[in-house]
């Protein structure tokens, strides 16, 4: 059972930066895709970015693109959010997410594609 564990959280001023990291208990995340989604408060959790297993794909909400930037280490089991030019609009509780798939270009945005979940690490971004 592959768990993850979220950090890096944190209050920041609007225009601050943060990066989120997501640690994986296998001893390896190759065939992992990895993202991000994220859940404010009364909204629903919602597709952030994600990244495929080799790296070579990646994907971006709307919202994030050109702010946000998602990364991978798979020697060190981990993967990064970038997160730039913070709005108040991006506060949320963060939660990192894996799928297993063996193709190269792999990355779904659908929430039900996930079965793997951190616990969430909160962001606040202040006006």
């Amino acid at each position: 059972q592959l768990q993850l564990v979220e950090s890096g959280g944190g209050l920041v001023q609007a225009g601050g930066s943060l990066r989120l990291s997501c640690a994986a208990s296998e001893r390896a995340l190759d065939r992992y895709v990895m993202a991000w989604f994220r859940q404010a408060t009364g909204e629903e959790r919602e597709f952030v970015a994600g990244i495929s297993w080799s790296g070579s794909s990646t994907a971006y909400a709307d919202s994030v693109k050109g702010r946000f930037s998602i990364a991978r280490d798979n020697a060190k089991i981990t993967s990064y959010l970038q997160m730039n030019n913070l709005k108040p609009e991006d506060t949320a509780v963060y939660y990192c997410a894996a799928v297993y798939c063996s193709g190269v270009g792999c990355v779904w945005t659908t929430r039900d594609e996930y079965p793997y979940w951190g616990q969430g690490t909160q962001v606040t971004v202040s006006s």
